[in-house]
């Protein structure tokens, strides 16, 4: 759900472009830079906002706790195939404001997300060079405030990754898509319309669990000797989700992106574990 904001873009921050071949690369690396993102305020809203943040960049390569081009995560299980991790994430917060569709309500708190992963590798090239993935994410979202347990989502995904193809080797480009499902609790948090906020123009409304809509992601990123540049656009489709009907939303689709540029300042004298991407 809130993953299309600021979680995307700053799992971009740990993307380190990776040679075709795989070499001897640092246990860590650590930068810093900026970030323009611009998004719908909620999945459905008919409202945006537009934030410059600062951006760290940080690698990690190790054989259990990694942060990499898929977040940070725990290595739970690893096999030629397969992954299980544990992932993390963030979310931040809406101001309902006096006007639009959440006029009067209560804000959104930050939230962070967490739960298992399962990822199978369906194919690679035999230069590495591409790569197809089907993942499998389940996440707790947990409010950084009084809401505490906001619900649970899963989604589904089929995730293809291209390293320098082509002309445009030293850039990797990214496309992700799937569909999204979540609980009750989830929905109602975000499209959910309680008896004392009901108007004549926003009635009262009692969310269900089941289909969120689908998204698909592109992302491209170039890691230079001590620079790192990257962008994404995320669209969702939301017709025929349980929700479509909420009067909190307003489209039938979002969209979000963000650009960055980091500057890498410091990197381990150790080398990741053999055969660490």
């Amino acid at each position: 759900m809130y993953e299309c904001r600021l979680h995307r873009f700053l799992v971009l921050a740990a993307l380190s472009a990776c040679p075709a071949v795989p070499a001897a690369q640092p246990l860590w690396e650590a930068g810093a830079g900026v970030a323009l993102l611009a998004f719908n305020d909620y999945r459905g809203a008919d409202s945006s906002s537009n934030y410059v943040l600062p951006l760290p960049y940080f690698v990690y390569r190790g054989n259990f706790l990694r942060a990499d081009r898929q977040g940070v995560r725990g290595m739970f299980m690893e096999r030629p195939r397969v992954e299980l991790d544990v992932s993390v994430s963030a979310t931040t917060p809406v101001r309902s404001g006096d006007t639009g569709a959440r006029s009067g309500m209560p804000d959104l708190d930050a939230a962070v997300e967490l739960g298992p992963a399962l990822q199978w590798r369906a194919w690679e090239s035999a230069d590495q060079r591409l790569r197809l993935d089907a993942r499998l994410p389940v996440r707790a979202s947990i409010a950084i405030g009084d809401a505490g347990l906001l619900g649970w989502f899963v989604a589904p995904n089929i995730n293809l990754d291209m390293r320098g193809v082509g002309r445009l080797d030293g850039w990797n480009f990214g496309v992700l898509a799937g569909p999204l499902f979540a609980d009750r609790r989830y929905h109602e948090y975000f499209y959910g319309v309680a008896p004392e906020y009901a108007t004549a123009q926003r009635p009262y409304y009692a969310a269900r669990g089941g289909y969120s809509g689908a998204q698909l992601l592109f992302s491209a990123t170039r890691r230079m000797p001590r620079y790192w540049v990257g962008g994404y656009v995320r669209y969702d489709r939301l017709d025929g989700a349980v929700f479509a009907d909420s009067p909190l939303m307003r489209r039938e689709s979002s969209w979000s992106a963000g650009l960055a540029v980091s500057w890498i300042f410091a990197r381990s004298s150790r080398d990741a574990p053999h055969g660490m991407e």
